[in-house]
């Protein structure tokens, strides 16, 4: 094995243990080595929690979809309708929580960049190049503030409209009957009503996480 295969193996080894701990510091100066910034990171993440939101977009129309079609056709397997309400809503569960977990990552590696490039503006001798990369760090912080905005409010769409599709759920799970199925449509127009909202907010959201990543490798 040559120096540089061992120094790459090592290098991996310190980012899996550094991730697989948790710790943030030594898991962003592992992948430093490798000439993996954090502003590297930034962008990666952003990308991702705007995947998560197209995704999660994706899943809750597709849901009230079904939704829809369940409680508009009469008659069927109860039980078959059920599970496919149920399968709906954990799906649509399981993306919410993806794009939750996103956005935590976003804010936890933009508190590191910010913090570091604060401090590295003392380290400038050129008062004129300071001043360049302290107006730069003004104005990331300013896109990154309105984008991080969007996404939470993107995300606290999301809880009612899962709640909403978990009530229905439940509703039927205990009332197998075509009663329950009708009383159901009651309930659309308000599920309806939510998702249109949720996708509205998520659609601001995408767009504000693309214009920001536009923005970082324009300057970068």
């Amino acid at each position: 094995m040559t120096m540089k295969s061992q120094t790459l193996r090592c290098t991996v080894m310190v980012i899996c243990i550094a991730a697989l701990a948790g710790c943030s510091s030594a898991y962003y100066g592992a992948m430093e080595k490798v000439g993996i910034h954090k502003r590297d990171l930034m962008v990666s993440r952003v990308e991702d929690a705007r995947d998560a939101q197209e995704d999660a977009k994706e899943q809750f129309q597709s849901a009230l979809e079904q939704f829809t079609s369940v409680v508009a056709v009469k008659g069927g397997n109860l039980e078959q309708k059920y599970n496919t309400l149920n399968h709906a809503y954990q799906e649509s569960e399981k993306k919410a929580d993806i794009v939750s977990k996103r956005i935590v990552k976003v804010e936890d590696v933009s508190e590191a960049l910010f913090a570091e490039w604060e401090d590295e503006l003392d380290l400038y001798a050129n008062p004129r190049l300071r001043e360049d990369s302290r107006k730069k760090l003004e104005q990331t912080r300013r896109d990154y503030n309105r984008l991080i905005k969007a996404m939470k409010r993107a995300e606290k769409k999301i809880q009612p409209v899962l709640v909403a599709f978990r009530d229905q759920v439940l509703y039927l799970k205990h009332n197998l009957n075509a009663q329950a199925i009708s009383s159901l449509k009651n309930e659309l127009v308000a599920i309806e009503d939510n998702v249109a909202g949720l996708v509205s907010e998520m659609e601001a959201s995408i767009r504000e996480a693309q214009q920001f990543i536009d923005a970082l490798r324009k300057d970068g």
